[in-house]
């Protein structure tokens, strides 16, 4: 008798995927109805990730920075679905739930009720690091509210993640009570026979347990994986739809449907019709402004990948980083009348160096937020490497915590340059429960939202994004974030119609004797300008980001005059979805800090002059 298999698509993965913002919640009620239409789903990936939580700057909401409530939009989002009976799937990342960061267990708890009560059935729950105490809650929590608890194995190629590994995290995890076992192939590396040997193990061990298939499509496995996973067992597969499919993302339902067909298993067929329209709506998604923010290369496969294993999920940030990070190594270059680089040769070269320092930092699976905790220290080593620097100059404080244990066991031995670093800098190596170092914050949160008169929300659903995501809620409260990406949005539609000198022009009131006139001119200016500046000690940026005196608005900034010590942490750069502290490397008095709170700023820009 020929076996029953069943499609899940992953709308929200699609765009995340492919660029840095998803569809407002009118668009996604609007292509709702003819997903629906096309009658061959059985689940829908609806909220977590990208979703809740952008990739290009990690802690921060899209909806939120878009200027929309989240929670409205996942409400709005998954009710049609309810209603037609098809599941609905959310993506969460244990420890670190909706965020980049560790989070406290009374969040964790709350998240999860909350996102049942939003009509979310399932919860897909992973940790980059395959650490199952991170998930323990997780699958604990997800059952309480009344979700399907779904855990993840991270998929990745190395000696020590072998198809054995696999099967025995499965074991654990089944142990542990989930419902059912995700193959997470993050990066599509995993080899499409050594995935059917897994899912065959899992299978032998439980034969009733759900196991569903996840691959993105970027290095070209993820046709062969699907078709031999689902011949050892797998019940459900991933699929993606044009405009967006393929490349970084998912492969298409059509070949993925034309392919299990053609092997004899029993899956429903789709109405072309409906499948065209969600296409047509999608594409009109692109073309309104979602575009403008989907890198052209992140719609093409690469068989680079292989090697590095970086992730589809984070290919939209990543080449957004990587475009900065070659404007600002470029005018490094200029200013020292070296040869330029192109974006593919840095793209290159960060592949060979991700594939260089991956086993050194302890084979970490490469899957948010660890990849991209791997990326940065990649791409500083080799903007290092260009100036003639040594490699691990910067490594922030969340990869320190990586590879100090605190957010979990590494899978693999640390490198002995590592180790050696982390005696030279006196850190300590933690052994312990990672969620033990996070205290809870939810009455905290709850007294500091009824000082401001914010409602809680329903169900304590605005509670949660407040907890989740403070910084960024306090900016759609305000009504900054919708203004920031109207500015935004603008300022790419007069790039590209080569109107942008616009947002240059400043105006400025000018007397000569006893006339004033008002005058108009073109604004170049550059903070690493020397003129302007005292004599003394430069202290410039080692990377290019968003850079802001202190973490906390609460916290004392330094300001001019302040004596400082070498070694002292005097402001924060915000790079490719961490905080760096850029501490002091000179004892002395401030005479200038070169900067405004929240400039965009590039690598060996003058940040302080210090006497």
């Amino acid at each position: 008798m020929s076996k029953e298999i069943k499609l899940c698509l992953v709308y929200r993965d699609m765009w995340q995927s492919s660029g840095k913002y998803m569809p407002n919640a009118s668009q996604l009620v609007k292509v709702a109805e003819p997903i629906i239409g096309m009658g061959c789903w059985d689940r829908i990936e609806t909220n977590g990730g990208g979703f809740e939580q952008i990739q290009l700057l990690g802690f921060e909401q899209i909806q939120l920075l878009a200027g929309e409530n989240p929670n409205d939009v996942v409400r709005q989002w998954t009710n049609p679905f309810n209603k037609a009976g098809i599941q609905t799937q959310m993506l969460e990342r244990g420890l670190n739930a909706l965020s980049m960061f560790p989070v406290p267990k009374d969040v964790r708890k709350l998240m999860f009720s909350v996102k049942k009560k939003q009509g979310t059935d399932i919860a897909r729950s992973f940790d980059g690091l395959n650490d199952i105490r991170n998930l323990r809650l997780s699958i604990d929590y997800a059952k309480d509210a009344g979700m399907i608890s779904q855990s993840c194995l991270c998929i990745t190629h190395s000696q020590i993640h072998t198809v054995e590994y696999y099967i025995n995290l499965a074991k654990q995890l089944i142990d542990l009570g989930t419902d059912e076992i995700a193959i997470k192939d993050m990066a599509g590396i995993g080899r499409p026979s050594s995935l059917g040997k897994i899912v065959k193990g899992i299978k032998n061990y439980n034969q009733n347990i759900i196991i569903q298939y996840h691959g993105h499509s970027g290095p070209g496995f993820s046709v062969a994986s699907s078709l031999e996973v689902a011949r050892a067992g797998a019940d459900i597969i991933d699929v993606s739809m044009e405009p967006l499919s393929w490349g970084t993302t998912h492969a298409d339902l059509l070949t993925i449907h034309e392919i299990l067909r053609d092997d004899g298993f029993l899956i429903k067929d789709f109405d072309r019709q409906s499948y065209m329209e969600v296409k047509k709506l999608t594409q009109d998604f692109i073309g309104e402004f979602l575009g403008y923010y989907i890198n052209p290369k992140n719609r093409l496969m690469n068989s680079l990948l292989i090697d590095s294993g970086l992730p589809g999920g984070m290919m939209g940030s990543l080449m957004n980083d990587l475009e900065k990070s070659n404007k600002s190594i470029n005018k490094w270059l200029q200013k020292n009348n070296k040869k330029e680089i192109s974006i593919d040769d840095l793209f290159s070269k960060l592949l060979d160096e991700v594939n260089f320092i991956w086993p050194i930092l302890g084979y970490p699976p490469l899957v948010t937020p660890y990849s991209q905790y791997v990326k940065n220290v990649a791409i500083v080593n080799v903007l290092n490497n260009i100036k003639g620097k040594k490699r691990w100059s910067l490594i922030d404080d969340n990869t320190w915590d990586m590879l100090l244990g605190k957010s979990g066991q590494l899978p693999g031995q640390l490198g002995n340059e590592i180790v050696e670093l982390s005696k030279k800098l006196n850190k300590t190596f933690f052994n312990g429960e990672p969620q033990d170092l996070v205290d809870d914050t939810l009455e905290k949160n709850r007294g500091e939202m009824k000082e401001k008169g914010w409602d809680l929300g329903k169900d304590e659903e605005e509670l949660l994004e407040f907890s989740l995501h403070k910084t960024q809620y306090l900016d759609y409260k305000s009504g900054v974030a919708k203004k920031k990406l109207d500015e935004d949005i603008l300022e790419k539609k007069n790039s590209k119609s080569e109107v942008s000198n616009e947002s240059k022009i400043k105006k400025e009131i000018v007397q000569i004797g006893e006339s004033r006139y008002e005058v108009e001119y073109i604004n170049e200016e550059n903070n690493s300008s020397e003129e302007h500046n005292p004599p003394g000690q430069k202290i410039l940026s080692p990377i290019e980001g968003r850079i802001f005196l202190t973490k906390d608005p609460k916290d004392r900034q330094v300001k001019v005059n302040d004596n400082i010590n070498k070694g002292d942490v005097i402001c924060y750069i915000e790079s490719m979805k961490v905080i760096n502290a850029i501490k002091s490397e000179y004892s002395g008095k401030i005479l200038k800090i070169c900067f405004n709170e929240g400039d965009d700023i590039f690598d060996d820009d003058i940040l302080f002059i210090i006497n």
